[in-house]
């Protein structure tokens, strides 16, 4: 018998996916280049050019089996070896190879860490906005996905929601920063008070409560800033990361769940996650991807272009009147659409070849997405467009 549950999925087709498809056979109709398709945060910079150069000596020089063959169901060692030397030397954690799990990306990193702190019938929090596939990430391992309502005035943590939330059966939070579909950064000042609300839970309730940190943007940061390692400020937290956005090798599926080493069961975690591969079909990232990038960990791909192409977007959409909080980072931008009905609006948009996402799937309505990773010159002749859409449909002045 066919399994009901995913057949059922084939009628909540990510929204994501279907504006990209849509805009993929606009292309075809009307030339890719006329189309500004704001809809896939798929990385549009070139690789580091370290990384392929590696990549050719590794292959010049290793044999065939240390290039393709298994690596051990938690990474390679020496891989994890110098991940967790390389997180101790940049944010002064211990870690230990011990503490290092290699994953497909981090989709991979948080099916582990979810599993590896909650079992069916627990409860996960999580905030909004927030990227869709949670609710798969989460809800397929049998543990419910409870939403903290966005603060939208800035995107930070509703904390009055979140206390209200953080009940005895919470046994993990997972957070998004640099956030995808905000851009916002948690500040230094939110993830304090947000762990410290997290420990006197902890203790009143009398259990462990994680903290799942998904931080796939990390790199991608805007002003100078630094964002804040919440790793740092709570000892029972598991990172996720992964290498697609700094190195921009999204379909390479490289990254690592990192255990913090106060963790509760810190020194069998990293174990616990192969073993879980076992359950799921989830095992041994590429090994030849895994020695490439062990590498080179001090280097990313040049990311200024996600800046530059913000600092445009966010001035043009303040001029047309747009209310819009500014990014911290990422390459997502996330405006107040000009009516309640955001799909309403994003479909009125595709007359004018602009293919934006509307907010719902990331549990805010009345807003869209724009990922503006794409090439500068399309973000300034998008703005044409942009005016038109406004000005015909809206009736906006500027």
């Amino acid at each position: 018998m066919v399994n009901q549950m995913y057949k059922n999925m084939l009628s909540g087709k990510s929204i994501i996916r279907e504006q990209s498809e849509f805009a993929t056979e606009l292309g075809k109709k009307i030339g890719y280049e006329n189309v500004f398709d704001y809809s896939l945060g798929n990385p549009s910079v070139p690789v580091p050019q370290a990384y392929t150069e590696t990549m050719i000596r590794l292959h010049q020089t290793l044999s065939s089996n240390e290039l393709h063959g298994y690596s051990p169901s938690l990474g390679n060692t020496s891989v994890r070896e110098k991940v967790a030397a390389h997180l101790k030397g940049r944010f002064g954690i211990p870690y230990e190879t011990k503490h290092i799990f290699m994953t497909s990306g981090a989709a991979g990193a948080i099916a582990h860490a979810v599993r590896c702190v909650t079992e069916p019938g627990d409860k996960l929090l999580t905030f909004a906005p927030f990227f869709p596939e949670y609710h798969e990430y989460v809800e397929k391992t049998g543990t419910e996905l409870v939403v903290v309502p966005a603060d939208t005035e800035n995107f930070q943590v509703n904390f009055e929601a979140f206390e209200e939330l953080l009940t005895p059966e919470v046994q993990a939070v997972l957070i998004n920063t640099p956030n995808n579909p905000s851009g916002i950064v948690y500040s230094e000042a939110t993830i304090q008070r947000m762990t410290d609300l997290m420990r006197a839970k902890q203790e009143e309730f009398g259990h462990d409560i994680f903290l799942i940190s998904d931080e796939p943007y990390r790199e991608i940061v805007f002003d100078g800033k630094e964002v804040p390692y919440p790793a740092k400020y709570y000892d029972n937290t598991l990172t996720c990361y992964s290498f697609s956005k700094s190195m921009s090798i999204p379909g390479e599926r490289l990254g690592y769940v990192a255990v913090n080493p106060k963790a509760t069961d810190a020194d069998i975690l990293a174990v616990m996650c192969g073993q879980i591969s076992r359950g799921i079909g989830h095992n041994c990232p590429p090994s030849s991807v895994q020695l490439a990038v062990a590498e080179i960990l001090d280097q990313t791909s040049d990311l200024s272009v996600y800046e530059k192409n913000m600092n445009l977007l966010y001035d043009e959409l303040v001029k047309i009147g747009f209310e819009v909080v500014r990014p911290g980072g990422t390459f997502y931008i996330f405006p107040k659409a000009l009516e309640e009905d955001a799909n309403a609006f994003c479909i009125k948009a595709r007359k004018y070849n602009l293919i934006l996402v509307p907010s719902d799937s990331f549990a805010v309505k009345g807003y869209f997405r724009m990922a503006y990773c794409i090439d500068t010159e399309k973000v300034l002749r998008s703005f044409e467009a942009l005016e038109a859409f406004a000005r015909e449909e809206y009736g906006m002045k500027f």
